[in-house]
C-alpha cells in the first residue's frame, strides 16, 4: 500500500475513534476544544482543526494525542491499534432516572375524576396548593432531565448568549424591555411560614404591572442576587408580558408560590399558575445569566467547582442548579436544605430517593447523607462524599459536593449537588455493579464507612477526569459511606439506631398461605 494511502487510512481510523469517544461522552467539538485548552493551552486545537482530525483530513501531533488520551483516559496506543473494536457503550435511556407507576385501571385516572379527587386529597392531608404545585413541577423537571429548550432560546434571544453579564448589562436589558426600577427599604423579619421553625424573611423584590420592578436596597450589597432578581423580572416581562400575576421574590421563611392576595387557605387554580410562573422565570433567569454553551465551557474550565460563581458574580445556588441543565452528563441531583431538615428545592434527574421532604418532616432520616452532615457543621468549605445508597435490593453509587451558605435573609442552609456514577462507569466499559460491590464490602467491614479499595478508586478517578468533575476525585480520596432513605431500615450490619425489628408477614397473609397449602395437600 502506498505511504500516502496508509497515512490516509490511519488518519481516518484515528479520527473515527476520537469522534466516537467524543459523542459517547456527549461532548461537542467546542467542549472538546475547551478541555484540550484546559490541559495544554499551547498544543490545544481549534474547533475547525478538531473537525478535520475527526474527518481524517489531519493527523494530530504526538503532543495533541497525549492531551486527547488524557481527556478520555485511554492509553495512547489504543488510538492507533486497529484491532481494538470501538464499541460505543451507552447507558440505557432513562437509566437511573425517576420511576413512575402504571395508572390502572385507566378510567380512575381520567381528567374529570382527578379534578374532583385532588382538591379533596389535598384538603384531607393538609397539603397546600403550593406544595402540590411544586411536586408537579418537580416531576415535570425530572421527566425532562431539566432541559427546556424553549426557555433557553427565549433567554438567549434577550441576552444574545453574552457571558458573563454585569450588573450594568442587566439594568440596560431591563431598560431596553421598558422596565422601570424603583428601590425600597425593608429589613428582614421573623416568619414561621409553613414550618414550625421560624426563619428570617426578606422581601428581595417584586413586580408591579405593567412594567415596574421594585428592588430592595439590600441587594445593592449582593451583586449575585441582584443580577438574579433582575433576570427573574425580565423573564416575567418577556414570557408573560409583565401582567403582574406572580409572587414576590423572597428569601427565608415563607416560600410563597401562592399569590399574595389569596384569602382562602384552600388550593385554587391560581396557586398552580403562580408556582409554574415562578419556575419558568427562575429557569429563564438562570439561562439568561448562564447561557448554555458559554456556561458549559465555564464549568469545564473550572472542573465543575461549586464555588466558581464568585468569579462571575453568580450565586452558588444558581451554579449548582444550572449544572444539571447544561452538563453533557444527565444523571444529576440537587438539594437546597434548611435546618433541621426541610428541602426548599429538589431535583432528582438520577432517581436518588429523598432522605426527607418539603411537605412533612421525616422522623427517622439517615444521618449519613452528606447534606445532613453539613447542616450540623459550621464549615464554610465545600465537601465531597462518595456514597453507596441501599434502598431495598437496589444499590446505587453517588458522588456529591455540599457547601454551607447563607441566603439573602441571613439564614444558614446547605446546597448539595451530585451525580449517579453507575451510568458513567458502565459507559466507559467498567462493571458498575462489581465496583459498587467492592466499595460496599469495604464499608461493611468498616462499620458503614471505610476507604475505597484501590482498584475501585482508580476507576472512579478515571471517570471523574472524563466527566471533568473535580470533586469526584476529592470524594474518592475520602472514606465512602453507606446511606439509606430511612434510618429505621438501615442496611448496615450494625444499624445506626439499634437492631431493627424483623418484619413479620401480616396475619391475614399467613392465614391465606396456610389454607392454600392445606388445600393443595
Amino acid at each position: 500500500m502506498p505511504r500516502s494511502h496508509s497515512l490516509l487510512r490511519k488518519a481516518h481510523f484515528l479520527g473515527t475513534k476520537i469522534r466516537s469517544l467524543r459523542k459517547r461522552n456527549h461532548l461537542t467539538l467546542e467542549d472538546l476544544s475547551v478541555r484540550c485548552i484546559q490541559i495544554d493551552r499551547e498544543n490545544a486545537p481549534s474547533v475547525s482543526y478538531l473537525s478535520m482530525i475527526e474527518n481524517g483530513k489531519r493527523v494530530p501531533s504526538q503532543d495533541l494525542m497525549q492531551v486527547i488520551a488524557e481527556i478520555f483516559q485511554k492509553d495512547i496506543d489504543w488510538f492507533f491499534d486497529e484491532t481494538i473494536a470501538d464499541i460505543a457503550i451507552e447507558p440505557e435511556p432513562g437509566s437511573g432516572g425517576i420511576r413512575g407507576m402504571p395508572l390502572e385501571p385507566g378510567f380512575l385516572f381520567s381528567k374529570e375524576l382527578l379534578q374532583t379527587a385532588i382538591p379533596e386529597l389535598l384538603s384531607q392531608t393538609g397539603t397546600t396548593g403550593r406544595q402540590f404545585a411544586h411536586l408537579l413541577i418537580r416531576a415535570h423537571q425530572e421527566s425532562n432531565q431539566n432541559r427546556f429548550p424553549d426557555l433557553e432560546r427565549a433567554a438567549e434571544s434577550v441576552g444574545n448568549k453574552q457571558f458573563p453579564l454585569s450588573i450594568d448589562d442587566m439594568f440596560n436589558l431591563a431598560a431596553k424591555l421598558g422596565l422601570k426600577i424603583r428601590w425600597f427599604d425593608q429589613s428582614s423579619f421573623r416568619d414561621k411560614g409553613d414550618t414550625e421553625h421560624s426563619l428570617d424573611t426578606l422581601v428581595r423584590s417584586f413586580f408591579d404591572a405593567p412594567n415596574v420592578v421594585f428592588l430592595n436596597n439590600i441587594l445593592r450589597e449582593m451583586p449575585d442576587r441582584l443580577k438574579y432578581d433582575l433576570a427573574n423580572h425580565i423573564a416575567h416581562r418577556v414570557l408573560h408580558g409583565g401582567d403582574g400575576a406572580r409572587a414576590p421574590q423572597i428569601s427565608g421563611g415563607r416560600v410563597s408560590a401562592r399569590r399574595h392576595d389569596a384569602e382562602s387557605p384552600d388550593m385554587d387554580a391560581k396557586d398552580i399558575l403562580y408556582a409554574w410562573r415562578d419556575f419558568e422565570c427562575s429557569y429563564f433567569a438562570a439561562a439568561l445569566l448562564g447561557p448554555k454553551i458559554p456556561f458549559r465551557q465555564f464549568l469545564a474550565r473550572h472542573s465543575y467547582a461549586v464555588d466558581a460563581g464568585s468569579k462571575v458574580e453568580l450565586s452558588t445556588t444558581l451554579i449548582m442548579r444550572r449544572m444539571s441543565s447544561v452538563s453533557p452528563y444527565r444523571h444529576w441531583h440537587y438539594f437546597d436544605a434548611y435546618p433541621p431538615g426541610n428541602l426548599r428545592a429538589v431535583y432528582r434527574g438520577n432517581g436518588i430517593p429523598l432522605p426527607w421532604g418539603n411537605m412533612r418532616m421525616v422522623l427517622d432520616p439517615c444521618q449519613h447523607w452528606a447534606v445532613f452532615k453539613m447542616l450540623n457543621t459550621r464549615s464554610k468549605k465545600s465537601s465531597a462524599q462518595i456514597s453507596i445508597l441501599r434502598n431495598g435490593d437496589d444499590k446505587r453509587l453517588y458522588c456529591c459536593e455540599s457547601i454551607r451558605g447563607r441566603d439573602a435573609a441571613g439564614n444558614a442552609h446547605v446546597m448539595c449537588t451530585g451525580i449517579d456514577l453507575a451510568p458513567a462507569l458502565n459507559a466507559q466499559g467498567f462493571n458498575a455493579a462489581d465496583i459498587i460491590g467492592q466499595i460496599e464490602s469495604s464499608c461493611a467491614s468498616g462499620g458503614g464507612a471505610a476507604p475505597i479499595p484501590e482498584e475501585a478508586r482508580r476507576k472512579l478517578e478515571s471517570v471523574g477526569k472524563i466527566l471533568n468533575i473535580g470533586w469526584i476525585a476529592a470524594g474518592a480520596a475520602k472514606d465512602a459511606s453507606i446511606i439509606c432513605p430511612r434510618s429505621s431500615a438501615c442496611p448496615r450490619d450494625k444499624p445506626c439506631v439499634g437492631r431493627r425489628a424483623s418484619r413479620l408477614k401480616p396475619q391475614i397473609d399467613e392465614i391465606r398461605e396456610k389454607l392454600v397449602a392445606e388445600t393443595a395437600v
